[in-house]
């Protein structure tokens, strides 16, 4: 996966944005005004953020050691993936796709053209 590739596929999601409210160096997808992957442009290795279920993070990090805790974030909610091929673009998926859940699931209001999930 690249910079390319993870854009196009947050932006795939439903009802995501692509912002820039830290500046031009930090990509950040939102939805619902909520944000599920932060991304710096100028980092020395390609990584981003996504929100995690707190104790899926704990296990994820012990598992994988391309996850690490969210790097400037509330390490309890967020982790940092260090994309070095050390997993699948499937993986990395799958962590995309749990961090944009949570946050519509946690939404007081769903975003037009998201479903609730049970």
């Amino acid at each position: 996966m690249d910079i390319e590739s993870l854009r196009d596929y947050c932006l795939s999601k439903p009802a995501a944005e692509e912002t820039f409210p830290f500046g031009p160096d930090t990509l950040v997808y939102k939805v619902g005004g909520k944000i599920f992957l932060i991304c710096s442009l100028n980092a020395d290795e390609f990584q981003f953020n996504v929100k995690c279920d707190p104790e899926l993070a704990i296990e994820l990090r012990e598992q994988y050691p391309c996850v690490q805790p969210g790097y400037h974030m509330n390490k309890k909610h967020w982790n940092t993936i260090v994309v070095d091929g050390s997993v699948s673009i499937k993986q990395l998926k799958e962590w995309i796709d749990h961090s944009y859940d949570l946050v519509v699931k946690n939404s007081p209001q769903k975003p037009k053209g998201t479903s609730k999930k049970n």
